[in-house]
């Protein structure tokens, strides 16, 4: 079993940046790849980003157009997902997931351990 607890949601303006991290315990972090997803109010829940394992190869919606960046750091069993430059259309509760694949990709059912969310706030 392993448990996600997300941190780091806020309000932040428009340009703005902000880090979201998710601690994991339980198994041995290094063995799971890491996911973070979104849903916005009245939408479904939409991929963001992934991240193998050891930390090498990572996996980014098309939309962001370079903005967020996933990292993970196995010695502290957190991923963290750098968000910058955000826009209104970012808001959305965000979640972290775990999964025992390699490279898990944008289909929810990939993950594994879902953790609760943080709410992002961007204002325009």
């Amino acid at each position: 079993q392993v448990q996600l607890v997300e941190s780091g949601g806020g309000l932040v303006q428009a340009g703005g940046s902000l880090r979201l991290s998710c601690a994991a315990s339980g198994r041995t972090f290094s063995n799971y790849a890491m996911g973070w997803f979104r849903q916005a109010p009245g939408k479904e829940r939409e991929f963001v980003a992934s991240i193998s394992g050891s930390g090498r190869s990572t996996w980014y919606t098309n939309s962001l157009e370079g903005r967020f960046t996933i990292s993970k750091d196995n010695a502290k069993n957190t991923v963290y997902l750098q968000m910058n430059s955000l826009k209104p259309e970012d808001t959305a509760v965000y979640y972290c997931a775990a999964a025992r694949t390699v490279l898990p990709g944008p289909q929810a059912y990939e993950y594994d351990y879902w953790g609760q969310g943080t709410q992002v706030t961007c204002s325009s």
